[in-house]
């Protein structure tokens, strides 16, 4: 079994912006305090991008289709710039992510982690639920000998 890689702690907490859902990343930008005059360098806007695949993991690449992902960047007037990706359309979640990055820039690690943790939490049941489940189908397939040699 592989382990899964240890991420940089801003990849960490871009992963969990990511995953969370816009009402999760709210309620933590709440915990932690909106910034004060924050300037949005990029508008929250739509896009498209191309999601490739690969058979098994391991197979050539191919072009599985277009997705839609929303980007958005904001400046802090400390100079901090907060940048987010998100799948899908929502602009404000987008924005509320980059808010905490931003923020999580700005010193204020240790209270965007903690506001973060119930989303890490709620992640990390989700996948021990698949696994879980994935295991429960898992079927064992061996050899019998019969004997006849």
């Amino acid at each position: 079994m592989t382990e899964t890689p240890a991420y940089e702690p801003r990849q960490e907490a871009m992963r969990v912006y990511a995953l969370a859902t816009a009402n999760e990343l709210a309620t933590a930008l709440e915990k932690v305090g909106p910034p004060d005059g924050a300037e949005e360098m990029r508008a929250p806007e739509i896009g498209l991008v191309m999601a490739r695949g690969r058979i098994g993991g391991t197979g050539a690449p191919f072009n599985a289709g277009e997705v839609s992902v929303t980007r958005a960047a904001v400046r802090l007037t400390t100079g901090e710039i907060g940048i987010a990706y998100q799948l899908g359309r929502d602009k404000p979640k987008a924005r509320t992510a980059a808010m905490l990055d931003a923020l999580w820039q700005a010193g204020r690690r240790t209270e965007v982690h903690a506001a973060l943790e119930p989303v890490r939490n709620r992640i990390a049941e989700e996948r021990a639920l698949k696994a879980r489940r994935v295991a429960a189908t898992k079927v064992d397939f061996f050899t019998m000998v019969r004997g006849e040699d």
